[in-house]
């Protein structure tokens, strides 16, 4: 047992990402607490659903459109400079946010503003974050490891954010929570400075940065693993992550609850992430992921659609952890195996793509699952969304064995699997 349990935290022995991970869980759960505070001030203030898809689709817009850009722009850059500067710039949006709602002068158009900025920072932050883990990692059989240690992370804030976000909610308001979320920024900030990254040598090249991107581009597209695995986790994205935008009107109009409903429900989901990223911290190797890929996306579809027809508060619940497992599994296990397969030369560009069909297709999910809520209503939309999911996870599974046959090259010169005779 304690074996296993060395295993899992592996990656926690260097001391660079022990720093990250301290500091940046301090920050996730800041973080969440924005998340649900932004969906419940929207609602709070419209009673839409439609502007709870366009405030969503506002802070994810943005790094859609700038993502290949901003990919290519990383590889140029130092990345913990390029950390500390864009945590920075997000501290300053949250206390921004912070000092409008707390003034009681708030409008739907600021929230929508300060939406896109802070998508503008996330364009080049999660490509120069994913990139850095190699910096902080000296052995690369640890990659996947600190990935679903991070995955842990983030769903460890998820699960707490939210819960302390309905309590600061219920004593003071949203403002507390975008005050507290601009507070936590320090921490990340402050372990990137503590860091000791042995320098490296970043891609000064004379080449048009443009012709870096269509390199890039036509690299994902050629290789049909990361193609195969960056369209459906586009299509989850599109069709799967946007039931979170959706919670507040459950949460009030379902099951008639308030702040705390809504922090019940997403707390829920993040118990169910959390979990899931545990799971894939006890793995001893990335062989196999793609069926993970595969079954996780058929979880986070059937959830949904049960989900969308459930009227009981406690099952809706537990749906809402089987919601949060699968969509976490998708998104990790992508990562891992992405991170596995790509060059050192191309990883923040095809980490951009990455991003790119979260932060792309999530806005656009936003947006729609908003309008068609508008039409049909919240439950209606996600048995939709859901249905989406699970047929994405039956063609995916159609095309395991042509990305399995491509893959087992690579897997095998890493010494993943045994060579051919």
């Amino acid at each position: 047992m304690r074996n296993s349990l060395f295993h899992a935290g592996r990656a926690l022995r260097y001391r660079n990402f022990r720093l990250f991970f301290m500091g940046q869980g301090i920050s996730l759960v800041g973080t969440w607490m924005t998340r649900m505070a932004t969906g419940w001030l929207v609602y709070r203030l419209t009673g839409s659903a439609l502007l709870l898809g366009i405030v969503g689709f506002a802070g994810q817009i943005v790094p859609f459109l700038l993502q290949p850009l901003a990919g290519a722009w990383v590889e140029r850059m130092d990345r913990r400079k390029l950390l500390i500067r864009t945590q920075a710039a997000a501290a300053i949006q949250s206390f921004v946010l912070a000092a409008l709602t707390l003034s009681h002068i708030i409008t739907i158009w600021e929230i929508i503003a300060l939406s896109a900025l802070q998508g503008l920072v996330n364009a080049f932050d999660a490509p120069g974050r994913h990139s850095f883990f190699i910096q902080m990692i000296e052995d690369r059989n640890d990659l996947g490891n600190a990935i679903a240690l991070n995955s842990t992370m983030v769903n460890g804030a998820r699960l707490l954010g939210p819960a302390l976000a309905g309590v600061t909610i219920g004593l003071v308001g949203e403002g507390g929570c975008f005050l507290i979320d601009g507070i936590s920024y320090i921490a990340v900030v402050a372990s990137l400075l503590m860091m000791k990254i042995k320098p490296v040598e970043t891609a000064h090249t004379a080449d048009n940065l443009f012709r870096q991107v269509r390199e890039g581009w036509n690299y994902v597209r050629g290789f049909s693993p990361l193609r195969t695995i960056l369209l459906l986790f586009s299509i989850v994205s599109l069709m799967g992550y946007p039931y979170m935008v959706l919670l507040p009107v459950f949460a009030g109009q379902v099951f008639h609850g308030g702040p705390y409903a809504l922090g019940w429900l997403t707390a829920a989901s993040g118990l169910g992430a959390l979990i899931s990223a545990l799971s894939l911290a006890f793995r001893k190797s990335v062989v196999g992921l793609t069926r993970t890929i595969q079954m996780s996306s058929a979880t986070l579809g059937v959830a949904l659609i049960l989900f969308g027809f459930s009227r009981q508060f406690a099952l809706s619940l537990l749906l809402m952890g089987f919601a949060g497992f699968g969509m976490m599994q998708s998104a990790s296990a992508s990562n891992t195996v992405i991170q596995t397969l790509v060059p050192e030369d191309k990883r923040a560009r095809v980490i951009s793509y990455y991003a790119m069909a979260y932060f792309g297709s999530a806005p656009i999910g936003s947006l729609l699952a908003g309008a068609l809520a508008q039409k049909i209503g919240a439950a209606g939309t996600i048995i939709i969304t859901g249905t989406f999911c699970f047929v994405g996870s039956l063609w995916f599974s159609l095309q395991m064995p042509k990305i399995g046959t491509a893959m087992r090259p690579i897997y095998q010169e890493m010494g993943l699997l045994p060579k051919q005779p």
